[in-house]
């Protein structure tokens, strides 16, 4: 008799724990069908990672091989080319069992296909998948397979409730189990309360069985080591017995739940019972019968989904006999016994749930790596090369955050944009970046025209009017590579300060100028003034008819830019994509058509970009992934109380800092938290560095910098973390800007905060508008007392920081004396930052590094230096957003000449008076500490006095 059919004869059923495409193009499976007992198949990621990895010489070879040459020939992504290949081998499967569904009226038959695990804590997103999954295999025996973690339960109601079949996996507690079973009550009950028939769904629980004894086994062993001998035979008693006890009394949990007055009222409605389904049923202790967890929990109404070498096991040698219900009372004493001994099975059993996730995570993360076209080029990828130099106990957290993101597949998930990385807000929508440089050929035919044009149609100069993400990647490149032959001089101008919009509009030749004006939205205040500006100026040079051929316009779809460049007939429209923001935007046509018209060939920079976009994907170990290495680094040293990032940066490519000040400070700074970028502060003896740093050095390989690596090698030899990255050469940046992206992703999870908004940035450009909406209405802003004045200087400071400031004077009234007080409240760990509403040259450049050195040197305090208001759309999010150690010393000054700005009652330099002011405001309103120095329109005389006056001058 075959012992198959037996379990049958005791009202269990058997379904096969494997799934591969010979097993059904043999004849194996319906054969096992017909004539082995099988009455289903379960699938999971392990089974298909072992099916389509298989390797041509191993047994069976891969038979996935031509169907997985098919979908890279059609550029399918990992997850759609795998799910091809699954839902054709479920839906083969499904059909083979269509007979045995139909026989048994619908009790047996059933194919399982798993949902992803990484959505197991994820609710809404597991109902999508399944549902999804659902009408992609379209057949009436299929089980969707859904995880019974806290997030999966509620999915899995929802799933019954609209009459879709459900296996519910990874169940290893009885208490579990139970709310398992309640939920499937719930969900017949909402699909007949619906008006639908529940005798058309069907479910099982998936109850692991042997991975229980692996895990107490192994406790009750380690207890032994230290136990007397009567101890060490009541733990020695126990090994082997707890999983079939938890088994058993899950049955008998079973048993009451479906013979209750609720489950009645169902079962006269013609609903089937959840059967209990036994898996991991192989057994792992060698020393233990190999087909115990078949022969000791066989019972009517139940399943065991059994692999292919313990059915064979059981066929050979398996003895079957009615005894889930025996020795009940016994599985109560060992389980009773655990207990007194203080080993927690909610303990236990919660482990396994959450190492069960992680294994499967691990499976299909490997899965749909062999399924990756682009992972053969990974490995072959060549990036500039990254190492940390850490203090050990820093170095051992970011090993351990590395092992994290590796076990738990996080590269792979933040690829597929899974929110439970971060926030669980709307990241997903913001990280259509990870796509632009493997869809960089799309746009090439468009950069190569506006090469062209920029080159052929005489243009002298190409001038950016943007802010923040639109301007920061053309202004690294601007500096990076300057002029080339026969094309024009490319510059950036993202300031409302008159003197730096006149400064910069004297180098031009207006006739021979395209302008460039990028505004993501289309709506942001500075490039739309300056636009208004410089249109009127361009048609005061060539003409109306002639003057919107000189402009260019990058935006999103729809935007109100895109509007005004049509309506003023631009030459060109080009688009952004909605799901890029500003800061990941260099590598979009914010960055690459201002690279292209200043004769960069952008095509080069996104192939470079390419090839960290292949070394940043999941293909390679999360420790061989530069993204997630650095990210790693800054999110773990960060939360170590490490959050000043001093960027050190080859002179040639030293522009690159500013755009990464942006894009740290930005993205970081938010919830109290916070990675301070610090750009081209001086390096300074490793004395001055306080223990809140960490230093990452780009050095441009191609053009190094002897006193930079003497200086880098000092701060290593006295022990503090330093992460050196290699760039080849210029062209390399574009590699930078997605080794950044990534890692600000990875960091930001870390931190756990959202690194794609900016809801800081909001605060300062409402308040500005209050004021010029004031000043429209009024012609004036409101007035202003100072705290203290003195030779053409005023401070100011709201009513908390002015007391406190005034508490520390002791009786005098200087600049010097408000300027002690002020930087008097530096302690340690926090941060000074210079808010500068000042023309940025170099003279006034100057100062202001000498007041950092003067300040860092004397505190110990990491400095930082923003230009307003261009820092508002950059560090501005982190002074305001993040947590409350910075130091603020704002500085503004009386225009010498003011721009008028067309068709408003406002001058550029009421603007910037705005946007100081309500900066200042903000940043007060956040209780930061802040004192604003205001010059008269000497500005360099102001300078000097003000750093005169600085305490240690």
């Amino acid at each position: 008799m075959n012992p198959i059919l037996e379990l049958n004869r005791h009202g269990q059923s058997v379904w096969l724990d494997y799934i591969r495409r010979n097993l059904i193009t043999s004849g194996e499976l319906q054969r096992l069908v017909e004539h082995g007992g099988i009455a289903g198949i379960t699938s999971n990621p392990a089974i298909f990672q072992k099916a389509i990895a298989a390797r041509p010489q191993e047994p069976g070879g891969n038979e996935y091989s031509e169907l997985l040459e098919a979908a890279h020939r059609r550029t399918l992504d990992p997850m759609e080319a795998f799910e091809e290949i699954a839902v054709r081998d479920i839906q083969d499967a499904a059909d083979i069992l269509r007979p045995v569904y139909d026989r048994t009226q619908r009790a047996d038959g059933y194919v399982s296909l798993e949902v992803s695990p990484f959505l197991a804590h994820e609710t809404a997103a597991t109902v999508e998948e399944a549902k999804r999954l659902w009408q992609s295999v379209a057949r009436p025996n299929l089980m969707i397979k859904v995880p019974g973690t806290p997030e999966g339960i509620p999915a899995f109601e929802q799933l019954i409730g609209e009459g879709i079949n459900v296996n519910v996996t990874l169940l290893f507690s009885q208490e579990v189990y139970q709310q398992v079973a309640l939920a499937y009550l719930s969900g017949l009950e909402t699909l007949t309360a619906r008006g639908g028939e529940p005798d058309g769904v069907a479910s099982v629980a998936s109850f692991f069985v042997s991975r229980i004894d692996t895990n107490v086994d192994s406790i009750l062993e380690a207890r032994m080591q230290d136990a007397t001998q009567s101890e060490r035979e009541v733990l020695h008693s126990l090994l082997g017995k707890t999983a079939i006890a938890n088994a058993k009394l899950a049955y008998r949990r079973y048993q009451e739940i479906f013979s209750g007055a609720r489950w009645q009222a169902l079962d006269s409605r013609g609903a089937r019972p959840q059967r209990l389904l036994w898996a991991s049923t192989s057994t792992k202790n060698p020393a233990y019968r190999d087909v115990v967890y078949v022969e000791e929990l066989i019972g009517r109404n139940t399943v065991n989904t059994i692999p292919p070498a313990t059915f064979a096991a059981f066929c050979e040698h398996g003895r079957a006999r009615p005894s889930l219900e025996e020795n009940v009372a016994a599985a109560c004493d060992t389980m009773a016994a655990l207990d007194r001994l203080g080993i927690s099975m909610k303990a236990v059993t919660d482990d396994l749930t959450r190492e069960g996730v992680r294994l499967f995570a691990e499976a299909f993360d490997k899965l749909l790596n062999a399924v990756d076209r682009r992972c053969p080029s990974a490995r072959e990828a060549k990036v500039g090369q990254q190492t940390n130099c850490l203090p050990t106990g820093l170095s051992e957290q970011v090993k351990a955050a590395l092992e994290d993101w590796q076990k738990n597949s996080k590269v792979r998930r933040l690829w597929l944009r899974d929110t439970t990385l971060w926030t669980r807000s709307d990241e997903a929508r913001w990280l259509d970046w990870l796509e632009l440089p493997e869809n960089r050929r799309r746009g090439a035919g468009l950069l190569r025209k506006i090469a062209g044009q920029a080159s052929s149609e005489g243009f002298a100069h190409v001038l950016v009017l943007g802010m923040g993400g639109s301007s920061l990647c053309p202004e690294v490149l601007a500096k990076t590579f300057g002029k080339s032959p026969e094309f024009p001089e490319l510059h950036v101008l993202d300031s409302t300060d008159p003197a730096q919009v006149l400064a910069l509009e004297r180098k031009l030749d207006l006739a021979s100028t395209l302008f460039i004006v990028s505004s993501k939205s289309g709506t942001t205040l500075e490039p739309n003034i300056l636009m208004q500006y410089f249109y009127e100026r361009m048609q005061q040079t060539v003409g109306p008819e002639k003057a919107g051929q000189h402009f260019i316009a990058i935006t999103d779809p729809g935007s109100k830019l895109q509007q005004a460049a049509e309506r003023n007939g631009f030459r060109t429209i080009l688009y952004g994509l909605p799901g890029v923001g500003g800061r990941y935007s260099a590598l979009s046509a914010f960055g690459m058509a201002p690279a292209a018209a200043m004769g960069l060939d952008a095509e080069r920079i996104l192939d470079r970009a390419a090839e960290m976009a292949l070394s940043c994907s999941a293909c390679l170990p999360a420790a061989q992934n530069p993204g997630a290495v650095l990210g790693a680094v800054l999110g773990v040293l960060g939360r170590a109380g490490r959050d000043k990032v001093t960027l050190i940066v080859s002179p040639k490519i030293a522009a690159l800092g500013a755009w990464l000040e942006q894009l740290l400070a930005e993205s970081t700074g938010k919830s109290g938290r916070a990675l301070i970028p610090v750009d081209r502060e001086p390096i300074g003896p490793p004395e001055v560095y306080a223990e809140d740093r960490v230093f990452v050095y780009i050095r441009l390989d191609s053009d190094p910098d002897a006193a930079q690596d003497a200086g880098v090698e000092s701060l290593i030899q006295a022990r503090h973390p330093v992460v050196r990255i290699g760039v080849a050469e210029p062209c390399d940046l574009g590699q930078e800007f997605f080794r950044w992206e990534v890692a600000t992703a990875v960091a930001g999870s870390i931190l756990g905060i959202h690194p794609f908004n900016q809801p800081d940035v909001e605060a300062s450009k409402a308040a500005t508008r209050d004021l010029t909406d004031e000043y429209e209405e009024t012609g004036s802003l409101p007035s202003e007392t100072p705290i203290w004045k003195g030779n053409g200087i005023r401070l100011f400071a709201d009513g908390a920081n002015a007391e406190a400031l005034a508490s520390q004077l002791k009786g005098s009234q200087s600049l010097a004396a408000w300027l002690r007080a002020h930087l008097g409240r530096l302690q340690r760990g926090d941060y000074f930052a210079l808010l500068a509403y000042v023309e940025r040259n170099e003279p006034n450049e100057s100062v202001f590094q000498e007041i950092r050195r003067i300040v860092r040197n004397r505190k110990r305090v990491a400095t930082c230096l923003g230009y307003g208001p261009r820092f508002l759309h950059s560090t501005g999010q982190a002074y305001k957003g993040g947590p409350n150690t910075g130091v603020f010393l704002q500085i503004t000054a009386d225009d010498p000449s003011d721009i008028p700005v067309p068709g408003r009652q406002y001058t550029f330099g009421v603007v910037k008076a705005a946007q100081a002011r309500g900066d200042f405001q903000v940043l007060s309103e956040r209780n930061r500490r802040v004192l604003r120095v205001h010059l008269s329109a000497d500005v360099p005389a102001g300078l000097a006095a003000l750093q005169a006056a600085l305490p240690g001058s």
